[in-house]
């Protein structure tokens, strides 16, 4: 089995600095910056896709630049504080559970740049954890399937065997689309109701609860071996 995470909204508590850099992009722009839940609502899609959707009635906004201005302002705030943006509770636990299950690997996909896939593998400590990551450097926007598509190829495993994790709608349609399941967790960015709607096959309210959603037993202990 493949289980694949999103990231933002999902293993990382990082709305502060989406919603502070996507206000910047737009400032710097000589725009009105969008209201919080306007930006909360496209996170999990690539820059531009979600620039165009904030700007979907203003044509006159220059997306490139508007995007080119987010990247810069959200890759400045990493660079001067990696931790500030925090796992979510369970997050780094979970993620060594099921990697050390026999069976299992793990993947990411997400809407960040490789960049940003990179540091938050490093700041972490997790990239050994990892057997796929694709970003929205190596394909189109969720909800398009590619990503997922991409990451069994890179692990070897079919789609079928694969499991989505992630926190909004975009997530749950990628799923869908690609021929995996699909959980949804209700922490990130999109409600529980719409994440159902858009093919989540239960929603989690904790990490504690996705070793049964996957339909696993709790992690056998082992008892450490006797010194000779």
């Amino acid at each position: 089995m493949l289980v694949v995470f999103d990231v933002d909204g999902t293993l990382l508590d990082s709305q502060h600095a989406i919603v502070a850099s996507m206000a910047e992009a737009y400032q710097l722009n000589g725009l009105e910056p969008p209201s919080r839940e306007q930006v909360l609502a496209v996170v999990g899609l690539s820059v531009r896709e979600a620039v165009e959707a904030i700007s979907l009635d203003r044509p006159d906004h220059p997306i490139d630049a508007i995007g080119l201005a987010f990247k810069q302002s959200f890759n400045a705030r990493r660079r001067a504080a990696p931790e500030a943006d925090p796992l979510y509770d369970g997050a780094l636990e979970i993620l060594r559970s099921l990697a050390a299950r026999d069976g299992v690997l793990l993947g990411i996909a997400t809407g960040n740049s490789r960049r940003g896939v990179n540091r938050f593998l490093d700041t972490f400590g997790v990239r050994d954890l990892f057997a796929a990551t694709q970003c929205a450097d190596d394909a189109p926007s969720k909800p398009h399937p590619a990503m997922l598509l991409q990451a069994a190829a890179e692990a070897g495993v079919p789609a079928e065997d694969m499991v989505m994790i992630g926190d909004t709608t975009f997530d749950m349609m990628m799923a869908r689309s690609a021929g995996a399941r699909a959980i949804g967790v209700a922490w990130g960015y999109h409600p529980a109701d719409r994440l159902l709607a858009s093919g989540a096959e239960r929603v989690i309210s904790s990490f504690d609860e996705l070793d049964a959603a996957l339909g696993f037993g709790p992690p056998e202990v082992r008892a450490p071996e006797a010194a000779e």
